[in-house]
């Protein structure tokens, strides 16, 4: 949109040259808005897919050690995580010593969430996406541990969520994750779409439709990469993005019968 609004006012004020000026401008403001602060510096990005990558195995770590024990399931939750995102071999060697890392009962989080933050937190959607897979891994023996809850409310707030917003994120997680399973009858199943969006079942469809949009484009790969997400582990987010939308079909469908 700025783009073409740079041209036009500088073609207009300076020629074809001002046309140039303000197309290059605008493109600019358009990169920003899409991708946040910082998305532009090469060095900043790869500097934040860096500690992105360190953040989510760390505290994936830390949240499988929550409860006490280790489990088989959670071990296997994280081997099935990174053959999904077909990682290289060199960073599936750093993110196995990450994740031993976080499963020291010493280890704190607070200086590794404020290192997130400090590199990470002026971004959209970088800290709801690390939310999600925490979820996602919490969830993983079938068993949503006291312990688990507990250092996801406490991530969470660390990352600026207040707990109505940690419930809300953790509520759209669970019925995605429940939408693409497919495993429940048809209405329970459109309950968990509604919720899978964030939205009421009496929401108007414009209201439906904002939710899924603003869902969708969170998770869409080219932002996610220019935010600093890694190209291993864009295929996560492009999994979470086809639960979301079987969660919109379903409703769609469901209000056209």
């Amino acid at each position: 949109m700025f783009k073409l609004i740079g041209f036009i006012a500088g073609y207009y004020f300076l020629g074809l040259f001002g046309a140039l000026l303000g197309l290059f401008f605008g493109s600019f403001i358009d990169r920003l808005r899409a991708y946040g602060a910082g998305a532009m510096n090469p060095l900043q990005n790869a500097l934040r897919q860096a500690v992105f990558m360190e953040s989510v195995f760390i505290l994936m770590g830390k949240l499988a050690k929550a409860d006490g024990v280790v489990t088989q399931d959670e071990i296997d939750h994280v081997e099935a995580f990174m053959q999904k995102l077909g990682m290289t071999a060199e960073h599936r060697a750093d993110a196995i010593n990450w994740f031993k890392m976080g499963t020291d009962p010493a280890f704190d989080i607070v200086p590794a969430c404020n290192r997130f933050m400090d590199v990470c937190g002026n971004t959209r959607n970088l800290k709801q996406v690390l939310l999600v897979y925490l979820i996602t891994l919490a969830f993983a023996d079938g068993d949503f541990h006291p312990a688990e809850q507990a250092l996801l409310k406490q991530i969470a707030a660390h990352l600026g969520y207040d707990e109505a917003a940690f419930r809300q994120i953790l509520e759209m997680v669970l019925n995605q994750a429940q939408m693409g399973a497919g495993k429940a009858n048809p209405v329970d199943a459109l309950n968990e779409a509604y919720k899978a969006l964030g939205v009421a079942k009496d929401s108007s469809d414009a209201v439906i439709k904002r939710a899924y949009r603003k869902l969708i484009s969170q998770y869409h790969p080219d932002k996610l990469m220019g935010q600093g997400v890694p190209e291993d582990m864009i295929k996560m987010a492009t999994e979470q993005a086809k639960e979301i939308q079987l969660a919109y079909d379903l409703i769609k469908k469901s209000r056209s019968a």
